[in-house]
């Protein structure tokens, strides 16, 4: 039976992207040597790196603008410690806004580099919506946020204009939708929830932002030497770029951002249509900032759940299970998903009322 992966994270990718790689596991390139034991220094490889790195700026329409994209290791965690060691002047200030876990964990790094001022947070209501009409500090070396919340299922749908940097974590919907992507002066994302496996992280920068904060930078959280050595300061994470790099490739082909993004746009309306629809189910997130990659959702009657989840297990859904945070469910629509893995899981849910 084929199976429907609603999961969080690591992400469904395209099948393509699967046979591809097992390929290259087993002779890269012909080469007669595995991805997995070739030298990171070689041609074959060092090609990948390029490609790789070319395709981000490309897709995401940064071509001539100034922008470096970098793969690192480390996961998008450790970018919360990169950004203020790389921006954040001594005695400086950062701003962030607090959407979620992972944007509070954000908040918690840039704290031990200086004043860090949280300019909204929806904490106090579970993260459930995205604060607005707040005030950023004319004075910060910065602005973060996070563009989409995969725990709570809450999406920005408008960012700032600032007279500053703007960073943002887009982990969980990067290469989904179309933005202006150059109003962004540093963009981060862990691979593993819409663009490889897990083990890598895609940093985009735009160059002249770097070197102003006066700090003494380790070298290994140092953007400006990863930038120097094209992502081989140290030894990359291979697969994980290759596999990243098939994706972005797929991506391509497909049409890029602008058709995905259609698709998207359709799996969401399906799945939230029928959530408002069927009096069974209610969202979990409010309505104008619901995510088009991560709708939660919640049963109006817990004495249901035993019986919905028997049926979605039995039609080959997996990953469905909501978050600890949130409860309920919660169903992951990245780009690889195809929309009639949607149609399967809202099928579902009108069985169910049928039945009760």
């Amino acid at each position: 039976m084929k199976k429907h992966n609603y999961s969080a994270g690591p992400c469904i990718l395209p099948q393509e992207v699967f046979e591809k790689s097992a390929q290259a596991i087993l002779n890269f390139n012909d080469s007669g040597l595995s991805l997995l034991e070739i030298s990171h220094r070689s041609k074959d490889f060092v090609a990948v790196m390029d490609e790789a790195r070319a395709i981000v700026i490309e897709l995401l329409g940064l071509e001539g603008k100034g922008y470096q994209a970098l793969f690192l290791a480390g996961g998008a965690s450790l970018e919360f410690l990169m950004v203020p060691y790389n921006l954040m002047k001594e005695g400086g200030k950062a701003a962030y806004l607090d959407t979620g876990t992972w944007a509070s964990a954000a908040i918690k790094e840039a704290k031990f580099f200086g004043d860090t001022v949280v300019v909204a947070s929806s904490k106090e209501q579970n993260y459930n919506h995205i604060p607005k009409g707040y005030t950023v500090p004319a004075d910060a070396d910065y602005f973060h946020c996070t563009s989409n919340n995969t725990i709570f299922g809450t999406q920005m749908k408008e960012f700032p204009s600032l007279d500053m940097p703007i960073v943002c974590d887009m982990s969980s919907d990067i290469f989904s939708r179309e933005l202006d992507f150059s109003k962004f002066d540093l963009i981060y994302a862990g691979a593993q929830k819409n663009m490889g496996p897990a083990g890598t992280t895609l940093v985009v920068v735009k160059e002249e932002i770097l070197g102003k904060n006066g700090r003494i930078i380790p070298s290994m959280l140092d953007y400006t030497k990863h930038i120097k050595a094209e992502s081989m300061y140290n030894t990359p994470p291979v697969f994980p770029v290759y596999a990243s790099l098939l994706t972005l490739q797929w991506l391509k082909n497909l049409g890029g951002i602008a058709s995905i993004e259609k698709i998207n746009n359709a799996k969401a309306a399906l799945l939230y249509g029928e959530i408002d629809r069927n009096p069974l189910f209610k969202g979990a997130a409010a309505v104008e900032d619901r995510s088009n990659m991560n709708a939660t959702f919640l049963l109006n009657d817990e004495a249901h759940a035993a019986t919905f989840d028997a049926m979605w297990k039995a039609a080959g859904i997996s990953g469905l299970p909501g978050h600890r945070s949130v409860g309920g469910y919660r169903a992951s629509m990245y780009n690889a998903l195809p929309l009639e893995s949607v149609q399967v899981l809202v099928d579902v849910m009108k069985e169910l009322e049928s039945k009760v």
